[in-house]
């Protein structure tokens, strides 16, 4: 009898790191995977889906002009009730942190319908950083009957939470699944790789990977708006004057209240190159190509320190400490002082730049997905 796994997801973050364990799922005979992408992102939503080749079944196209929680949270809720109903599965998978996972997580509950939560036990322990996806985060893990967890310690957190140590199974994180077959397509296929170079010449005027200092920038936690972004702008501000040589890419996300301050704080200065969101390909290619990464994201902090990047993260703390002890990631904040120092002494001292960059990285061997679909098969 074939049984049914339904996948949940609505970021482009999400679609990444599920796309491995959505094909691994496939290779499994009598299983049937349907996806529901909710659109809580849409453009950049829609590139993943189309590079990793994903079929969605159903998509409730949720994202609206001006959204906030309450109303995001809402709409998931209502819209997710009539897709269970119709395609009743016999599991459900979410994914990390959004709320798009805690609300699938939350209608799977309301239907008794068994959850496993992918990228599971990552924990800051202070519930309103990051807001809000640690509180979504805990929803999730009081609610699975199956927990991924990237790492030991991700592990550590669930037990400490009294969770059933025989629902939890260390993994890795499937970005880096992602990462290395997203590298792997790079190195393979010489025409895309020419054609990333040529759409990056003809939008900055060089090749990144010409560039002996770049410096790749991505922000767009809540936690940063406001007061956060405008520190983290004048580092930029004061670090790319005083390092005219070094190339500044800063992916500025689509959301108003970033691009608007960004767009009037760095869009004159020379070597700071403000671009639209960029296709996953393309951003793995610029970070390939990055000397080191300031970043508040989460996924940045797996993915570049797979790749051999020194990571300064511009948040007070973080979900992921696993980097921070093994020393590929340090933690700056969005204050501009920090960051300025920060930068300035990996631009400027070689023995730790090495130490950094040639640091273990703590989140797995690239077959995360393989284990996922292992433990599904056998549960089901």
């Amino acid at each position: 009898m074939t049984k049914k796994v339904l996948m949940i997801f609505g970021t482009r973050p999400e679609a990444i790191k599920m796309a491995p364990v959505f094909h691994a799922l496939t290779k499994i005979p009598n299983l049937s995977v349907q996806v529901c992408a909710t659109g809580q992102h849409r453009e950049m939503l829609d590139q993943v889906i189309t590079l990793f080749d994903i079929p969605i079944t159903i998509d409730l196209n949720v994202m609206t002009e001006g959204q906030d929680l309450f109303s995001l949270t809402s709409l998931l809720l209502t819209k997710l009730r009539p897709v269970l109903d119709e395609l009743s599965p016999d599991c459900i998978l979410v994914h990390g942190d959004t709320t798009t996972s805690m609300v699938a997580a939350l209608a799977g509950f309301y239907c008794d319908i068994p959850v496993g939560h992918v990228e599971a036990g990552l924990r800051t322990g202070k519930l309103r950083s990051p807001f809000p996806e640690e509180f979504n985060r805990r929803v999730s893990g009081i609610i699975a009957q199956w927990h991924f967890a990237p790492t030991q310690k991700n592990k550590d957190n669930l037990l400490a939470e009294q969770v059933d140590k025989s629902q939890i199974f260390v993994t890795g994180n499937t970005v880096v699944d992602a990462l290395h077959q997203m590298r792997d397509h790079l190195n393979k296929d010489s025409k895309l790789k020419i054609d990333i170079q040529n759409q990056l010449v003809r939008q900055l005027g060089f090749d990144p990977k010409e560039s002996e200092r770049m410096i790749l920038l991505t922000c767009h936690r809540r936690e940063n708006f406001g007061e956060g972004l405008m520190q983290i702008c004048s580092a930029v501000r004061v670090l790319a004057t005083s390092h005219p040589g070094s190339q500044f890419i800063f992916p500025v996300h689509l959301n108003p209240k970033i691009s608007e301050h960004v767009q009037a704080t760095l869009g004159m200065i020379k070597n700071v190159h403000l671009v639209k969101p960029v296709s996953y390909e393309v951003f793995c290619y610029l970070l390939d190509a990055a000397y080191l990464v300031l970043t508040d994201s989460g996924g940045v902090q797996e993915e570049a320190p797979s790749l051999g990047k020194p990571v300064l993260v511009m948040r007070e703390n973080t979900e992921r400490p696993e980097a921070v002890t093994a020393g590929t990631v340090r933690l700056v904040g969005a204050d501009s002082k920090r960051i300025i120092a920060g930068t300035e002494e990996l631009l400027t001292d070689s023995d730790l730049f090495k130490k950094m960059s040639q640091a273990h990285n703590p989140y797995g061997d690239g077959n995360a997905a393989m284990r996922i679909a292992e433990i599904i098969r056998r549960s089901l």
